[in-house]
């Protein structure tokens, strides 16, 4: 290396190494105070669960709100995201389950959300998931909810319905398919193996470029490529990390048929997060089989001036063309305006449920 580039660069190695030493002391002054809260909790026999969503909220957004740059904000929640999940699992150890094998995009939204100082859980379903978590054999759990390219994930809805699990956090990430193999060629292949989901999100790239190949549907993503590890003829559609994990490669990347592609996760668990200031609540809703009655409905968020960020319907399955309504609204449950329109609605609603009052992204 050139003597002059490196007597320019030593003193602000030298400068990076010892900052990086602060910030290893300040690491474990922040690890010795969380578990100072935990044993004021315990003394006071106000030892709750370690979990609390409003509060690991409320930290990032405070130091996104302090931050001059240049690290960008996203990257605050990232590194911050890792902390606190690095203190908590001092004091416990959060299992989050999530649907499986290794490398699933759902085990992607649970690290990024809960970060990786925990127990991961790998279910084979989302019925699964849920059982988990309502069994005790887990704390939480990640379902995907929507997907911006096809819609609702119709089970996570359903199981939302029927469950006692109470929605803890959201958690939106970038879905970047790839068609992967063992060989890292399509030579031989005949299969082409995803989540529905997933087939169905890149079913334009598939017909264009690969109609030869038989779709076959599985449970997930990392699914597929467990299953394409083990045979030379099946092509699967997964994330890097399913390739990585799973030893295949990469023989196109980037397959899906919108670049923004992008799916909504929700974070389950039996309690309920405190409100943040900025948050979002989740209801499910049924209404009387008449005429104007879905009007009806909304009147009370107009009135209250609630904003609806999102509107989906599914068949209630009686055989009379009749609908749930799963609605979210911004707001907490226990904010004056919203908790108004919910007690009108509650009143008017054939069915009513809140499903959760959770920090919004």
């Amino acid at each position: 290396m050139d003597k002059a580039l490196l007597a320019r660069l030593e003193p602000l190695r030298a400068r990076i190494d010892a900052l990086d030493e602060q910030i290893l002391g300040l690491l474990n002054d922040r690890a010795r105070a969380a578990l100072e809260v935990g044993e004021v909790k315990k003394a006071f026999d106000a030892d709750g669960p370690v979990l609390k969503p409003e509060r690991e909220a409320l930290i990032v957004r405070r130091l996104q709100g302090l931050n001059p740059g240049p690290i960008p904000a996203e990257a605050v929640q990232a590194v911050w995201n890792q902390v606190i999940s690095a203190c908590r699992g001092l004091e416990s150890t959060l299992t989050v389950a999530y649907l499986g094998p290794q490398g699933s995009f759902s085990e992607q939204a649970a690290f990024e959300h809960f970060g990786h100082a925990v127990s991961g859980l790998r279910c084979e379903s989302f019925d699964e998931v849920f059982r988990a978590v309502e069994a005790g054999q887990a704390d939480v759990g990640m379902v995907p909810v929507e997907n911006s390219t096809e819609g609702a994930v119709n089970r996570s809805l359903d199981l939302l319905l029927n469950s006692s699990l109470k929605v803890l956090g959201e958690r939106t990430i970038r879905i970047h398919h790839n068609l992967m193999t063992l060989t890292g060629g399509l030579e031989g292949v005949r299969q082409v193996l995803g989540h529905p989901q997933a087939l169905a999100q890149c079913q334009a790239w598939l017909s264009r470029n690969h109609p030869e190949l038989e779709r076959l549907p599985v449970a997930s993503n990392a699914e597929a490529a467990r299953l394409a590890a083990e045979d030379p003829t099946r092509a699967a559609i997964a994330g890097e990390a399913a390739a990585a994990a799973w030893g295949l490669s990469v023989v196109v990347s980037g397959i899906q048929d919108d670049p923004q592609n992008q799916t909504r996760f929700l974070a389950i668990g039996a309690a309920d997060a405190g409100a943040t200031g900025r948050d979002k609540t989740s209801v499910v809703l049924a209404v009387p089989n008449r005429a104007g009655a879905v009007y009806e409905m909304l009147a009370p968020l107009a009135a209250h001036g609630v904003s609806m960020t999102r509107f989906e319907s599914r068949p209630a399955r009686t055989g009379q063309w009749e609908y749930y309504f799963y609605v979210d609204l911004l707001g907490h449950r226990d904010d004056e305006a919203v908790s108004q329109a919910l007690s009108e609605l509650k009143q008017q609603a054939a069915f009513f449920k809140i499903l959760g009052s959770y920090p919004r992204q």
